[in-house]
């Protein structure tokens, strides 16, 4: 019986509740939010639908700490703050979810399960909750997102079904993103020379589809809950295969590497990086540990003396 818990029951953690809802292997799923109340909404929501859908699925609520029960938990809280960047957006909340996830990560002090970090800055939220829990399983989505939007990008542009493209897209899930296009292949060969792999232009299309996605329905929710769901079914070993994961990288950073999952067993499997790729991933890692420090500085400023 696996058991997943889902913390915050916004836009994200409602759409994770409906695929777990839905997916045939998860057995319990548990809600927790700030207030308690949007929790209880989104169990009765889930009810609703697995009666209407004949879903065996068991659905409670549990506050944070009663969730170390539970084979992965999914943290989506996101902290109030008025987010007015038109660059670098995901790193607007840097501050304020830090101190909630800081928060949180205490309630799984060496916790044994998974953790998925779905909170902005993603890769910087993971590194936190990693070091103040102590878990060894944490783990974030962000770059698996990126990369369905790459390949299925990429497919439109070739006319081809996007499973035929495979592709990765590493290092921030934000402005420092990496397009692995140099190991990119479609029918399982490489672009033809005098086809490259039109990155400038789907670097900008990755920059502008959130923002598209949000001025129509409020907060992108779909994507980024099914790339969370996918990454559970690998981590807990439901299924086998590579998936794009923030992960401890080196020197403490987290970033988004491709993860090969056998059996719930992860294995770094790093692409081969063209120079000016591994120069792009590079600068990722300074921008993200820079970021970290600004956190932990900022943490270090309130803390008396």
């Amino acid at each position: 019986m696996t058991a997943v818990g889902i913390i915050g029951a916004g836009a994200v953690g409602q759409a994770v509740g409906m695929l777990l809802a839905a997916s045939g292997w998860c057995r319990t799923v548990a809600v927790a939010s700030r207030s308690g109340r949007s929790a209880a909404a989104l169990v009765t929501d889930l009810e609703d639908m697995g009666q209407a859908g004949g879903s065996p699925v068991r659905l409670v609520t549990a506050a944070p700490a009663h969730m170390r029960a539970c084979d992965a938990v999914v943290v989506c809280p996101r902290a109030a703050f008025t987010n007015t960047a038109t660059r670098d957006v995901r790193m607007a909340g840097l501050r304020a979810n830090g101190v909630l996830l800081r928060r949180l990560a205490r309630h799984f002090t060496a916790y044994s399960g998974v953790v998925l970090v779905v909170t902005n800055p993603v890769d910087v939220m993971t590194r936190l909750f990693a070091e103040e829990s102590g878990c060894a399983r944490v783990l974030g989505v962000g770059s698996n997102t990126d990369t369905a939007r790459y390949r299925a990008i990429l497919a439109r542009r070739l006319r081809v079904p996007p499973a035929a493209v495979h592709g990765h897209v590493i290092g921030e899930h934000g402005d420092h993103a990496v397009i692995c296009a140099s190991t990119t292949t479609v029918h399982g060969r490489p672009l033809p020379a005098p086809v490259p792999v039109p990155v400038t232009e789907i670097r900008e299309e990755l920059a502008a589809r959130p923002g598209r996605i949000a001025d129509g329905i409020g907060r992108t929710r779909c994507g980024p809950a099914a790339a969370t769901v996918t990454a559970l079914a690998h981590a807990l070993g439901v299924t086998d295969g590579v998936v794009e994961l923030s992960a401890h990288w080196r020197d403490g950073v987290h970033l988004g590497v491709p993860l090969h999952f056998t059996g719930g067993r992860r294995a770094e499997c790093m692409p081969t990086l063209a120079p000016d790729e591994a120069s792009q991933l590079a600068a990722a890692e300074s921008k993200l540990r820079a970021a970290y420090e600004t956190l932990q500085a900022a943490e270090k400023e309130k803390t008396p003396a």
